[in-house]
């Protein structure tokens, strides 16, 4: 079945729409993703046009069909230790120094929470809890919480389930970690318990209000502000450095920069790697 096209006057619609949805900016250049991605969903609806799909998601009441534009438009590109920068900060130089930080306050438990903001379908946040327990070995002396947030529902649940194919772990997981780490069941492999335990996920919007019980020492929000508005960067931002513990730190995409963007926040470099404090946090 051919691809229904987007008239521009529909695309105009749409734009908007995304936007007040997910975050997203579709310029009029854009028409084509926007014809690639919903196609299926035009057919499953039955929707004749783009114009009528959107009438029967302003109209429905349960949301469903609306959930199922975001999973459709939402990227979700994502691999384990990818761009491996990262994590490799995180296992040379921010973890250590929190541990040594949080010890010297005194903390019998030492608390470690981590948010993998727009976790997509879990890799980022797996990865992470892979290098503590390689880092910790037991893990009697801390309280790790690892949090994971996605706009999506589909890729929520996936990351909750915990079960990955043989092409997901291929790409950036080594095979003396993929032994440690997963049980292979079927055609697929599951996280073990002791690391899926460390980590929750739940569909959050990054645009819309939202609160934690307590602060992050270190948020990951890799390449999801590439796809907004000057304005709505700030939002994302200014929200998350709400969320953010004094000294702790935020960790965005290798092409993505903060300058001149959010002034509470200030570069520091580890090796290729930059990241984000507050401003006038402890060395």
């Amino acid at each position: 079945m051919s691809t229904v096209a987007i008239t521009r006057e529909e695309l105009t619609v749409w734009s908007h729409y995304i936007r007040e949805i997910c975050g997203i900016h579709l310029d009029q250049s854009k028409g084509y993703l926007l014809e690639t991605r919903l196609s299926g969903l035009l057919r499953e609806v039955g929707a004749s046009n783009f114009s009528e799909l959107y009438y029967r998601a302003k109209a429905d009441a349960a949301n469903s069909v609306r959930r199922k534009i975001i999973d459709a438009i939402t990227t979700n590109e994502t691999s384990f230790f990818r761009d491996t920068s990262p994590f490799e900060l995180l296992q040379h130089k921010l973890i250590p120094e929190l541990i040594d930080r949080r010890k010297k306050a005194g903390a019998r438990l030492v608390p470690i929470r981590i948010w993998s903001a727009a976790c997509s379908t879990g890799q980022e946040a797996y990865s992470t809890g892979i290098i503590l327990k390689e880092m910790l070995g037991g893990l009697n002396g801390y309280d790790i919480r690892i949090v994971g947030t996605d706009i999506s529902d589909r890729a929520v649940a996936l990351a909750s389930h915990g079960y990955f194919s043989r092409l997901e772990l291929e790409r950036g997981l080594s095979p003396d970690k993929l032994a440690r780490h997963f049980t292979r069941e079927g055609d697929q492999w599951k996280i073990r318990d002791e690391i899926r335990a460390l980590a929750s996920f739940r569909q959050m919007n990054l645009l819309q209000p939202y609160s934690f019980p307590a602060p992050f020492d270190i948020v990951f929000c890799r390449n999801v502000a590439i796809y907004f508005t000057e304005a709505d960067k700030v939002r994302l931002f200014q929200g998350i450095g709400r969320c953010l513990a004094r000294d702790g730190s935020l960790i965005i995409g290798s092409t993505e920069s903060l300058t001149g963007l959010c002034p509470d926040f200030e570069p520091k470099r580890y090796l290729r790697s930059v990241f984000y404090q507050p401003k006038g946090a402890a060395p």
